[in-house]
Formats: C-alpha cells, structure tokens, sequence
C-alpha cells in the first residue's frame, strides 16, 4: 500500500491505494484515524492521478473522478458507496432516497451508518447525501465542510453571497 499526504482548500488529505486502486481518502479531523500500516510506503508518482483530480476538481474543473477505487467494506457498504456515486455532481440525495435506490427502504439508519464509515470521501460522494427536509446532516469531515464541498458544486450559495449587505 502507498499513501501520501495531500493540501487541499478542505485541508490536509491522507490518501492510500495499491495496485487494486484508491482505498482511503480522509480528512484532517475525520472521525477515523490516520493509520499508517506495517510494509506501507510513502508514495512516489503511484498516487499522482489522485492527486491532479482532487485539485482539478477543487478549482472546479473536475465534476466526475476517472480512478479504480477499492475501498473495503460488507456487501451492504458497498451497495450505498455504489450508489452514492450515482449521486451527480452538483445534486444531492437524500437517506431515505438513497435506501429506496438500494432496495432497502427500511434501512434509512444502516444506509447513514454505511455512509459515515465511507474511506474514500469526496470521490465517492457522502457529502451529497442530506437529510430528507433538506438539513445538512453528519459528515465525518465536518459540517462545515459538508457545506464548503457543496457550495464549490453548486448546490449551495456560500454564506458569504447571503449576508445583507
């Protein structure tokens, strides 16, 4: 496995993949640590592609990612961060919608579960999901942002356009 550091206008990303493709992509105060592994190597050009896409994408050029993901996961993990992706840059989707579109109606609360414990964020979108009145709900990055990542696609107006004067 490769990994590697990363600035952003989100702050600091950690990234790791292997030949299989991208298996971690977290943020700076994510609720999950950053674990460097026995036998992992600091990445030399491996996750270059990654790399260019993100900061494409954060200068608004990027709406879709070209890169094998392999992110770990249950089968039902797998399912939501499949269909997450389906999630158009620059929409959202909300939880229940997102468990219908999976065939679990019901499991509204797994599907939340299955998304905070999402190892490749931004790429495989869990900021797009919200809640069903349209609130911004739980990101392991934080709301804040939650809110900047949706703002840079679109779906939001950033706060500052909203002040009066």
């Amino acid at each position: 496995m490769h990994y590697r550091h990363h600035d952003s206008p989100i702050g600091p990303l950690f990234i790791a993949g292997d030949e299989s493709g991208l298996q971690l992509l977290l943020m700076e105060l994510d609720s999950r640590p950053w674990r460097i592994e026995a036998g992992w190597q600091p990445a030399s050009r491996e996750l270059d592609a990654v790399c260019r896409q993100l900061d494409e994408y954060f200068a608004g050029k990027r709406r879709q990612f070209e890169l094998r993901l392999a992110p770990r996961g249950t089968a039902f993990q797998q399912a939501v961060w499949q269909a997450l992706q389906a999630i158009p840059y620059g929409r959202t989707c909300s939880y229940s919608e997102l468990a219908g579109v999976i065939g679990k109606p019901q499991a509204v609360r797994a599907v939340g579960t299955a998304n905070g414990a999402n190892p490749i964020s931004i790429i495989v979108p869990c900021h797009r999901l919200i809640g069903r009145d349209g609130s911004l709900t739980g990101y392991a990055g934080g709301l804040p942002r939650k809110q900047q990542l949706l703002e840079l696609e679109g779906v939001l107006q950033p706060v500052q356009a909203r002040l009066p004067w």
